[in-house]
Parts: C-alpha cells; sequence; structure tokens
C-alpha cells in the first residue's frame, strides 16, 4: 500500500466516524449482539431478521458492515451466511455483558451528534455552546442534564458503562486500603462507589451530588453493599463537603476551569483529614500535548459544552500543590489515569 492510499484509508475511517458509531449502536438497540451471545453459535442473517423482527434486506447490510467493523464474524455454508460475535462483542456490546458499553454508546449515538453540530461556532467564538444544545438559557452542562429525567438516565447510564470498563483499573492504581471513609464528589450514580468498594470491602463511599442526581440515583440502586454506599445532597462548589480519608474526583476537573478547580480542591483539602487524600481519575495529556487520541476528543466534547479543558500532569500537580496537597503521583492507564495527592499528618 503506497502513502496516498494509506491516506485515503484514513480519511475514509474518520469522515465516516459518525456512522460507524450509528451502527454499533443501532446494532445494540436492536439486540443483535444479544442474541448471538445467547445463541452460543452462529446465525443466518434470515433467522437474526426473523427473530429480532427486523427486515431481511436490511438486517443483511447491518450484519455485513458489522463484520467488516470486526464486531461480528461471519461463516459460509452452502453459500449463506451465518454470523456470530466476536470476543469485543461479547465483552463490550451485548446489553447482558457485566462490561457491556451500549448505553455509552448510545449517549454517544444521540447527545454528542447533536453537540457536535456547534462545534464550528465554539471553536470561531472560543467558548461553550451550552443553551444552543440543551435549547435553554442555563450554562450549566449537569443543570440541564438533571433538568430531564429522561436525559440524565441516558447520560448515568453511560458513565455506569464506563466505570464497569475502566473503574478497576484506575482503582488500583494506587493502593487506597488504608482509607475508610471515602467521598466520590460529584459521583452521580452508585457505579464508581460499587467498584471501589468490591475492591476496598472495609471501606463506606458516600456520594455527593446536585438533590436531582441523588434522587435518581437512589431509586435506581438496587445495590447489596447499601450499607457501604450512601448518597448525600449538595452542590460542591457551594456547600459543605463532607468529611472524608479520601476524596475522588472521577472524570471531574476536567469539566472545570482553573479557578473553579482550585477552590473545589482547597476546599477538599480543607475537609480532609490528616494523612489523607485526593484521587483523580482523568485522561491526561502528555507534557508536549501531543496526545493521547482520547484526551483531544475529550477536549473537544468539554469545549462544546463546559468551561474546563483537558491539563496534562504538571497542570494538575500545579493545581494540586496550590490547594496543599504534597507527594503527587501519576499511573497511567490504557485509557483513563490517576492522579493522587495526599494531606500531611500534623506533626507536634
Amino acid at each position: 500500500m503506497d502513502c496516498t492510499e494509506e491516506m485515503v484509508k484514513i480519511l475514509f475511517q474518520h469522515q465516516h466516524g459518525l456512522i460507524i458509531t450509528r451502527i454499533m449502536s443501532t446494532a445494540c438497540e436492536l439486540g443483535v449482539f444479544d442474541l448471538l451471545l445467547e445463541s452460543g453459535g452462529f446465525l443466518s442473517s434470515a433467522e437474526i431478521a426473523e427473530r429480532l423482527d427486523t427486515s431481511h434486506m436490511g438486517m443483511e447490510k447491518l450484519l455485513e458492515a458489522c463484520v467488516s467493523l470486526k464486531l461480528l464474524r461471519m461463516e459460509k455454508k452452502d453459500n449463506e451466511g451465518f454470523y456470530g460475535n466476536t470476543d469485543l462483542a461479547n465483552l463490550c456490546l451485548a446489553k447482558s455483558s457485566p462490561k457491556s458499553q451500549c448505553q455509552y454508546i448510545q449517549f454517544y449515538s444521540e447527545f454528542v451528534y447533536t453537540c457536535s453540530q456547534y462545534l464550528t461556532k465554539a471553536v470561531r467564538e472560543g467558548k461553550h455552546q451550552a443553551p444552543l444544545v440543551f435549547g435553554t438559557s442555563e450554562k450549566n452542562m449537569y443543570i440541564n442534564i438533571s433538568s430531564s429525567e429522561e436525559r440524565l438516565e441516558v447520560f448515568q447510564n453511560a458513565m455506569g458503562d464506563a466505570w464497569s470498563l475502566y473503574g478497576q483499573e484506575v482503582i488500583s492504581a494506587f493502593d487506597l486500603s488504608c482509607f475508610h471513609v471515602v467521598c466520590d464528589v460529584g459521583g452521580g450514580s452508585d457505579a464508581f462507589a460499587k467498584q471501589y468498594i468490591s475492591l476496598y470491602p472495609n471501606s463506606t463511599v458516600t456520594i455527593f451530588d446536585l438533590p436531582e442526581v441523588v434522587e435518581r440515583a437512589k431509586k435506581h440502586s438496587v445495590s447489596s453493599e447499601e450499607h457501604r454506599i450512601n448518597f448525600q445532597s449538595g452542590d460542591f462548589l457551594n456547600d459543605a463537603i463532607p468529611e472524608a480519608d479520601l476524596y475522588i474526583l472521577a472524570r471531574v476537573l476536567h469539566c472545570l476551569n482553573d479557578e473553579t478547580c482550585l477552590a473545589l480542591l482547597t476546599k477538599l483539602y480543607n475537609a480532609c483529614k490528616p494523612g489523607g487524600g485526593v484521587l483523580l481519575v482523568e485522561t491526561v495529556l502528555n507534557e508536549d500535548r501531543s496526545g493521547p487520541l482520547a484526551a483531544h476528543i475529550y477536549s473537544i466534547l468539554v469545549m462544546l459544552v463546559l468551561e474546563g479543558k483537558e491539563r496534562t500532569l504538571s497542570e494538575y500537580s500545579t493545581l494540586l500543590g496550590a490547594a496543599g496537597f504534597k507527594d503527587v503521583q501519576f499511573k497511567k492507564g490504557r485509557h483513563l489515569d490517576a492522579v493522587y495527592g495526599r494531606k500531611e499528618n500534623i506533626s507536634f
């Protein structure tokens, strides 16, 4: 393959990224991957179409596209195609999988597509487009999301999917076993908290978030670990923070500008018990800002609806240090990274 052909191939993949997401979300929504997982083998396109109540022609085209995307496998028998899941589909695309990403893909397919229509305007103006995206005068994305039960459900379900896939890795990045009272600031649902107490069963986690978010989270929480997961309503920027040994800010700081980040971190430092700490979960930019790609994609999404940004490790370290946290440590993950700072013990 010459360099021109390679460039055209890359161009094609990028310019059709949206329809690729829609192909995945459509197959998830129709239940293709769940049907094939339950079948334990290969099914013909006609049988899949009949069992999922779709047209044969439409389903066949969808299945063939999924094969090209390496989401499905196909075997030919008597000149007829039979389809089965790949390991990726079984793990991430079947709704019944514990690590299913179907709801996250749905969130991207619906919400992110709507946001992306305002990207040119956001770049030109250098400011977020939340009022246009949500059709309100409210500038805070999270207030907009929590004002609609349906919208909040989609968002929290998407975040739950993400934590099922990435949560254990970031929680185990450091030994946090010495912390028994934990506060998940802006945690939303109990998805991240469940991942935490599964690794540290002697800990309790308080999820501190907006009243509307907490109300829905309580309603939909069916955790068997309820005595170790608690909810407390409040605005972390304006209300008192629950006292804890460890504070978790998972995908929170990238939503905020530097001034607000410093104010929040200082607030956490003051509330934190001596010897306690703070764990940041973010996609950290390389120091030369050359990547990773995920951080730049999130940076664009943040610009569309929020006032924050993705940051380098030195930028996070500066914010943590200015708030009072010491001994900042960093662990690179496969997708999300962990930054950890400590509050010194009081000595006499």
